[in-house]
């Protein structure tokens, strides 16, 4: 099988068996069920590039996710995670991760090993800092971290020579480092609903280079 199987808003409190017997799969969606759990058995799903499990209700992730080594966008938003498998780090082709609206303290180790990460969605969890390794990603080129509680950005950011868009909506930001300018992929940054009394020095330099910036 390898059309897309779409499974999203069916009222589902388990995947039914015959799903983890396709092994030809290309694309699940299983969004918007009440699973509260998806099984070891997803592991199985190896053809797999897309992966939906946004809405489940789930509070983990097997370790099993680690086997989909072919998986090119996985989205987890919208659930009870606190963290993620150690297998997701073996995750080498992935590009797409949503892990908006979630419980993370701060994002997962596992995701340092994903260097072919092209859009990182961290939105609306309770993220107070950043990790240095967040530089070592250096594919990135969409970051979104709204919601979060972020009063500042580490220099590692620096690195990410490939970004072109940062959401910082309603975050805890008052100010903004002077290198940000220097970021040469940098196209659009996302500052409302922050704490800035007066636009930070660098969004001027921002400007006049072409990036659009939002207060």
């Amino acid at each position: 099988m390898s059309d897309p199987l779409d499974l999203r808003g069916r009222g589902l409190s388990a995947v039914p068996s015959e799903v983890w017997q396709a092994r030809g799969l290309r694309s699940l969606a299983l969004g918007r069920n009440p699973l509260g759990a998806i099984p070891d058995a997803v592991g199985s799903l190896t053809s797999l590039t897309a992966l939906y499990l946004d809405e489940t209700g789930i509070e983990e992730l097997p370790e099993a996710l680690g086997r989909l080594q072919a998986l090119r966008i996985l989205d987890v938003a919208h659930n009870r995670l606190t963290a993620l498998p150690a297998g997701v780090a073996h995750l080498e082709s992935l590009e797409v991760l949503y892990l908006g609206d979630n419980r993370f303290a701060a994002l997962p180790e596992p995701v340092r090993a994903l260097r072919s990460l092209l859009y990182l969605g961290a939105a609306g969890n309770r993220i107070e800092a950043l990790p240095d390794w967040i530089g070592e990603l250096e594919a990135l080129v969409e970051l979104y971290l709204r919601g979060n509680r972020l009063a500042a950005l580490p220099e590692a950011i620096a690195g990410l020579r490939a970004l072109r868009s940062l959401d910082l909506r309603e975050t805890a930001m008052a100010a903004l480092p002077d290198w940000l300018a220097e970021l040469p992929s940098l196209q659009r940054l996302d500052l409302r609903w922050n704490g800035f009394l007066d636009p930070p020095p660098v969004v001027a330099r921002l400007r006049a280079r072409g990036c659009v910036v939002w207060l």
